[in-house]
């Protein structure tokens, strides 16, 4: 096994979420581009926040605050499966693996219990939060309705922006109901 020294290991966000979300999107670990400004989806070419500003009607010059007041008034939390995490550059390829710590989710469905929807944007999300997650909770959140969407970053390059936009959109109109 490697041994990393904790100087190493590149630090996710706290979660954006009011106490009444619903719908938890997830998605793997922030890119340096986030890191370095401390934003979720931070990345000029993430197509993230552009989705969440058409479906929501976020006008696309608002401040970062405003984009997460926005989600949480939507009932919509983010936040990433893993905490921390080894990984040079920003790919998830990248990422060793026996480095992973995931997020307490535990502790944040106690802090957001209304949540029964989540979304997962892109495969490392779903596959790590499957992996390492999943079966340390409660049966009440291990059956809760997951989706994996299309993942918003300028890596996933064989997708469209409009593709993606449709496939976000279809989703979040469906929970909408």
């Amino acid at each position: 096994m490697i041994n990393t020294a904790e100087s190493e290991l590149k630090t996710a966000f706290p979660p954006i979420v009011a106490p009444d979300a619903r719908l938890l999107i997830l998605g793997s670990m922030p890119g340096e581009a986030s890191l370095r400004q401390q934003q979720y989806y931070g990345h000029p070419r993430n197509a993230f926040w552009p989705i969440m500003g058409a479906l929501l009607g976020i006008p696309p010059q608002a401040d970062y605050d405003v984009r997460c007041a926005a989600l949480q008034a939507h009932r919509i939390a983010l936040w990433d499966v893993i905490a921390a995490c080894a990984r040079p550059g920003s790919l998830d390829q990248a990422i060793r693996s026996e480095t992973v710590r995931v997020n307490d989710f535990a502790a944040f469905f106690a802090l957001a219990p209304s949540v029964d929807h989540l979304l997962f944007n892109g495969g490392t999300a779903e596959r790590e939060y499957r992996r390492r997650v999943l079966p340390t909770l409660p049966a009440r959140y291990r059956q809760m309705t997951t989706h994996r969407l299309p993942s918003t970053s300028p890596a996933n390059a064989g997708l469209r922006f409009e593709q993606k936009l449709a496939a976000w959109r279809q989703r979040l109109e469906w929970l909408a109901g």
